[in-house]
């Protein structure tokens, strides 16, 4: 049984960490970041899956803090496009590449679809790992469309969701437009940690 009650969420991404600490504030949990704990190396992703990548990112952050922690990787498969950029979403450009950059690769992307074949998903793989080296793993998707014009906003540290589209509600995947039973229902990261809270409060012991 773990005895301490805190989480790490370990993501070196702003938007990400502020998301899941909503997502997770039900909960009984002191939620810490990997800066909380002084951890500035990132994990290698070198898997060729989200569940592997989420899973060894978890497991790393796990072992060098000494606390449960969270991670997660994911991306947009566009399937017009093989189902790319996938498993490499962050560094479909290169590893040095800007969210800028990505957006305007994504609106040539955009433009070039075809009308019939514009289905694209947001899939991510969310993992529990503890010290021990236990883990567990949940999986969120939603579908959704390329839209040819961007949405007028930007949301930082999520690049692709400027285009992403929901036909089921007529909107663009964005947090500040769909209403809560909406991101219940559409969030992709929604989905996956209602999968993995009922193993976090059982793991935690915070039932």
């Amino acid at each position: 049984m773990v005895k301490n009650k805190k989480l790490l969420i370990a993501t070196h991404n702003p938007a990400k960490l502020n998301e899941l600490k909503e997502l997770l504030s039900d909960l009984p949990l002191e939620l810490v970041s990997l800066s909380d704990v002084n951890i500035t190396k990132e994990a290698e992703e070198k898997g060729t899956t989200y569940e592997e990548n989420s899973k060894t990112k978890a497991l790393v952050y796990s072992k060098k803090s000494g606390l449960p922690a969270l991670s997660d990787d994911g991306g947009l498969e566009i399937v017009a496009l093989n189902n790319e950029p996938g498993v490499y979403s962050k560094v479909w450009l290169g590893k040095n590449s800007t969210e800028q950059q990505l957006i305007s690769h994504m609106q040539k992307v955009a433009k070039q679809l075809p009308d019939n074949n514009r289905k694209a998903y947001f899939k991510v793989v969310l993992s529990l790992a503890l010290p021990n080296g236990k883990v567990w793993s949940e999986m969120g998707e939603i579908e959704g469309i390329i839209a040819k014009k961007p949405f007028i906003k930007e949301l930082k540290g999520y690049p692709y969701r400027s285009f992403f589209f929901l036909p089921q509600i007529n909107k663009y995947y964005f947090e500040t437009e769909l209403t809560p039973e909406e991101q219940k229902i559409y969030n992709h990261r929604i989905v996956a940690i209602n999968k993995l809270k009922p193993i976090l409060q059982k793991t935690l012991n915070i039932l």
